[in-house]
């Protein structure tokens, strides 16, 4: 039987204060979550990824335990990815590590991957649901979240939020522990909002190098997918793969296919 690793938490001073777990040894895996979310989004990667990596991941700058003050104007994609490369080049020593981003975490590893591709080893993008620059700006579909939590509603935003990126009814069938770690990030929406729709620019895109897989849920709403669609067009070499019996919150709804699917990208990046 092979013994689960131990999990341990740690925090990186340098140049903000960065919260992360971590488990496993070996090359390193870096993982990025996306909004409403802090490092305990990752409960079921961890031990099944640090078997064979060291994997670590990190709360965003602004999210809980440090959850800050909202809205934030330094609350934002290029300020994050600062962040994670900062991390990256700690925990790797100067080697590249496995970045794998979910949903607006998907915007902070394409940064990341575009400012520091000397570390960045393979890029993961789970779900991104980034616009593109080429593409009208899109209403904000958490605007509704974004006034409820102005009145002090944090559970119905909550709800407002969850209910429009994974389908209607989740956040009413979400566990305790996801609750309550949406509640504590609820605020991150109030900066979240002063850069939305940040775009993504397809040629920097198409400089990418590095092994990408490409990750959607089975049941997840489409744009998810039309994301996926112009990034495998971009980039030819891409993988990309279906989560079955999953919608947004893939990780966290069909584990093993996930987590299956990541070790096999890592593995073939040698």
């Amino acid at each position: 039987m092979v013994r689960a690793p131990t999990l341990a938490q740690a925090t990186l001073q340098s140049p903000f204060p960065i919260d992360y777990t971590e488990a496993g040894a070996g090359e390193v895996v870096l993982l990025i979550h996306g909004s409403l979310c802090d490092y305990r989004y990752w409960r079921w990667q961890i031990p099944q990824l640090g078997e064979s990596y060291r994997v670590a991941a990190a709360s965003l700058r602004g999210c809980w335990p440090r959850a800050g003050t909202h809205p934030d104007p330094g609350y934002g994609i290029a300020t994050h990815a600062e962040d994670m490369i900062a991390l990256a080049r700690a925990l790797g020593e100067g080697r590249p590590v496995h970045v794998l981003g979910h949903s607006r975490g998907a915007q902070v590893a394409v940064e990341l991957a575009l400012r520091a591709p000397e570390y960045c080893k393979t890029l993961t993008l789970a779900d991104p649901g980034f616009r593109f620059a080429h593409e009208a700006p899109t209403p904000v579909f958490y605007t509704p979240a974004v006034a409820l939590l102005e009145k002090g509603e944090v559970d119905a935003a909550a709800e407002q939020f969850i209910d429009t990126v994974n389908g209607a009814g989740t956040w009413r069938k979400m566990v305790g522990w996801f609750k309550q770690m949406v509640r504590d990030n609820a605020a991150t929406l109030l900066s979240q909002v002063l850069e939305a729709n940040r775009p993504v620019h397809l040629e920097e895109i198409r400089r990418i190098q590095c092994p990408v897989l490409l990750l959607g849920g089975s049941d997840s709403p489409a744009r998810y997918g039309t994301r996926q669609d112009q990034l495998q067009a971009a980039l030819p070499h891409a993988r990309r793969e279906v989560i079955r019996l999953a919608a947004h919150g893939m990780n966290l709804a069909n584990p093993r296919a996930f987590n299956r699917a990541c070790l096999a990208f890592f593995g073939a990046a040698g």
